[in-house]
Parts: C-alpha cells; sequence; structure tokens
C-alpha cells in the first residue's frame, strides 16, 4: 500500500518506519531540509511515562491565574489576547479541570506511555539504534515538603495505573545522584523514581531512524512545503505541495502543532494548540559535577538530562500562539535554576537556546487513529510527551493501517472524543 506521512519530527518518522517495517511504500512530505528539525529538536529528552498526569485538573485554572501576571512564570497564559483559537481550546481544557477528569485523562496517557516505553525498548534491540540514551531512570526532586506530599499523592495514583515509582529521601537521592548534593545541602525534600523511564536525544533518534527507514525504501521528501490535503467524498486523494501533487492509498496527518491548519480545510476540528516550550544545552566542563540520572524538577517545572558531554534544560509553557520567537525572559529561569543545581557542572557561557511548539490538547491526551475519512489516519497532540510516545504512537497507526487489531485499547484516543 501506498502511504503519505505527514511531518518529519520523531512522531511522523518513527510512524514511516514502522510502515516500512510492514513492507509499505512509505513517502514522507517535511518542510525543512532535514528530520526533527522543529519540535524534536531540541525538547528535554525524556521518555517520562511518570509525566502522565495531565496540565487539566481542579487546582490549575486559579494557579494559571495567578501566573498570568508573572513574565517568567513556567506556564504563561494569557487570554485577553485576541486568539479564537486559544479561547476554544481553553473552554475545553477547563471543563477537564476536574478530578474525574484528570483520572480518566491520567489513565488514557499512561496507557499509551507505558506502551510506547516497551515499543522504544524493543526497537533498540532490533536496531542497536544510539542517541545517548540513558536508562538509569528518572529522578523527581522537591523542594517543599508540601509538593513532595503532593508528589507522593500523584505517585499513589500512578502506581495503581501501573507506573510504580520509587520514595527516595534526600540523602538516596544523592546516593543515585552525587550531583545533587550541593541541592540537598539548602533545601531538597525528598525524590520519586521512575526506574523504568529513560532519557535521551529526540533529534539523534529521529535522524537515525531516519536511516533506517531509507533502508527501507521510504522516501523522504525535504523542503517540501504542504499546501492543502485534496479529498472525494469520504476518501483523501492527495496531497498538494508547492513541488506538485503526491497521491496514495492512505495519509498520515503528523504535523504537530500545525495539524490544525490542514484537517481544518477537510472539515476536521482538531483542539490542538501550541505550548511553547524552551531549553538550553550546555557543554559540561565538570563530568563529576553533572547529573548522569535524568531529573524533573517539579518545583520549578523543569527537567535536566545528560546527553554525553552535554547536558539540556528544558522547561516552561507559554501558549501564545504559533510564534516560535526565541524570549530572553523565558530563558533566564532555566539558566538560573541550572546554575543553582549544578554550579560547578558548566559555566553556562554558549547556552545554545531553542524554543519549539508542543502540540497541546485540553486533556493532555494523544489524538490517534482512524477519522470520519476512510484513508486518513491521526497521529498528533502529544503535548510535552511526543518523544516519549513516538513509538508507541507509531506502531498503532501502523497497525491500523495495516489491518491488525493494536495491542492497546484505543478508547478514549480518537478524535470523536471531542465530539
Amino acid at each position: 500500500m501506498k502511504v503519505v506521512v505527514l511531518g518529519a519530527g520523531v512522531v511522523g518518522t518513527t510512524t514511516a518506519y514502522f510502515l516500512a517495517e510492514d513492507r509499505h511504500e512509505v513517502t514522507v512530505i517535511e518542510r525543512e531540509p532535514a528530520p526533527a528539525l522543529e519540535t524534536s529538536f531540541a525538547n528535554g529528552a525524556q521518555i517520562s511515562a511518570c509525566h502522565a498526569k495531565p496540565w487539566a485538573g481542579p487546582h490549575v485554572p486559579w494557579q494559571a491565574f495567578k501566573w498570568m501576571f508573572k513574565p517568567d512564570a513556567p506556564l504563561l497564559f494569557r487570554p485577553w489576547r485576541f486568539d479564537p483559537a486559544l479561547w476554544s481550546w481553553g473552554l475545553k481544557f477547563l471543563r477537564n479541570c476536574t478530578d474525574a477528569r484528570l483520572h480518566v485523562n491520567m489513565q488514557r496517557t499512561l496507557r499509551v506511555a507505558l506502551y510506547s516505553r516497551a515499543v522504544l525498548k524493543a526497537l533498540r534491540q532490533r536496531t542497536n539504534i544510539q542517541y545517548d540514551q540513558v536508562t538509569q531512570g528518572i529522578l523527581h526532586i522537591y523542594r517543599t515538603s508540601a509538593e513532595f506530599t503532593e508528589g507522593r499523592k500523584t505517585a499513589a495514583q500512578l502506581a495503581g495505573y501501573g507506573l510504580p515509582q520509587d520514595i527516595l529521601t534526600p540523602a538516596e537521592c544523592v546516593k543515585l545522584e552525587p550531583a545533587l548534593a550541593h541541592a540537598a545541602a539548602r533545601d531538597l525534600k525528598g525524590g520519586l523514581l521512575s526506574p523504568e523511564d529513560e532519557s535521551g536525544d529526540a533529534q539523534k533518534f529521529t535522524t537515525a531512524l531516519s536511516r533506517l527507514a531509507a533502508e527501507r525504501g521510504v522516501k523522504f521528501q525535504f523542503g517540501t512545503n504542504i499546501r492543502r490535503i485534496e479529498r472525494q467524498g469520504a476518501h483523501i486523494t492527495r496531497v498538494i505541495t508547492d513541488k506538485g501533487p503526491i497521491e496514495a492509498d492512505a495519509f498520515v496527518l503528523a504535523l504537530g502543532s500545525y495539524s490544525p491548519h490542514f484537517a481544518r480545510e477537510i472539515d476536521l476540528h482538531l483542539p490542538v494548540y501550541p505550548a511553547k516550550g524552551y531549553s538550553i544545552t550546555v557543554d559540561i566542563e565538570n563530568a563529576a559535577a553533572a547529573p548522569t540520572v535524568s531529573i524533573t524538577d517539579e518545583t520549578n517545572f523543569m527537567v535536566f538530562s545528560r546527553l554525553g558531554n552535554k547536558l539540556r534544560v528544558a522547561g516552561t509553557a507559554e501558549l501564545a500562539g504559533w510564534s516560535t520567537e526565541l524570549l530572553q525572559r523565558r530563558v533566564e529561569p532555566l539558566v538560573r535554576n541550572a546554575k543553582s543545581l549544578f554550579p560547578a557542572a558548566s559555566t553556562y557561557g554558549d547556552l545554545h537556546a531553542w524554543a519549539g511548539l508542543r502540540p497541546a490538547t485540553p486533556d493532555s491526551v494523544p489524538i490517534l487513529g482512524a477519522t470520519r475519512y476512510e484513508n486518513l489516519f491521526l497521529n498528533t497532540g502529544h503535548g510535552t510527551l511526543g518523544w516519549t510516545m513516538a513509538c508507541g504512537s507509531a506502531r498503532i497507526i501502523a497497525d491500523l493501517i495495516s489491518g491488525r487489531t493494536p495491542e492497546i485499547d484505543l478508547e478514549g484516543l480518537a478524535l470523536e472524543r471531542f465530539d
């Protein structure tokens, strides 16, 4: 079967690879000159099923309101901007800010994340793909007793859904990660370890996997802009690009935050809105003072991942449309917290700052599966967990297109849940 995948980020490229494994004839259309140059380029680098707790929850609206007036807040949300897409998304987000919806959405997210983590491990064993991976788990650290108490409550919920975590004292955190000794002496209250989670460079992974996909016959059309998707009745007929039309038997929409623009033209309304995230990547100049275990600072909503001889620091979310402008005031908290936690790891001179748009849904659950068009499939809306969910989501789409029943239940993952 001829299949066209729209987008060559980590989600689109992984989808193309699994389709090629199933012996489909695959073409990937990507506007950038190489894979993973946008949202997948410099993310937090975590394979983090432990981050399955949705953004939407009972206490979030009040917290978001307080953060509105802080330009360096972890979540920046300015509802007074003229932005109908944000308003529509925000109303759906508010409907998910109940305790009941939080638990439903957490279960759905974790179902995909755990499956994807297992698919990634199997892929790595099968191909020996290398991407600066670290498989020592993810350590969550807490700076206040109240946050640590709340973290343990979330951990108990996740354990009930199949994700066990270890509760650590400050001393145990330092034993696991000696680079935290500086923080432990000041304000570390405890930690949670997700031992089966991982970290690694999503861009390196995507680039390496694109080569493996090409060896299996996948054609990548880089530097190609999509103009529109054309339909006839309940069937997608072709994609029009700036280099001509491309026809296929099936199509996969994996364009991240830009998916709604093209879906709207064929009367599909995707509640996906970009959450701009920031990162810095610095050279490690003192290996002993830099973390080896991937760390999530739950107090400051930031993550730290070791990528070879570099340290990736990522965090913050900005709901401000499709602008990728790099704002220094959003970069500064990353630098400040990195220096606070790991002051001797680097001089933090050359920051390699980056910003990317993460495709967020109102319920933090990705949009996966079939549509009312018999040959159009969606693989988008992964929010901050695109790297975490890429392999599992790709396997699901490949199974659907190949006529197999996916290995996990797809209840609550399709677009129809928003009808």
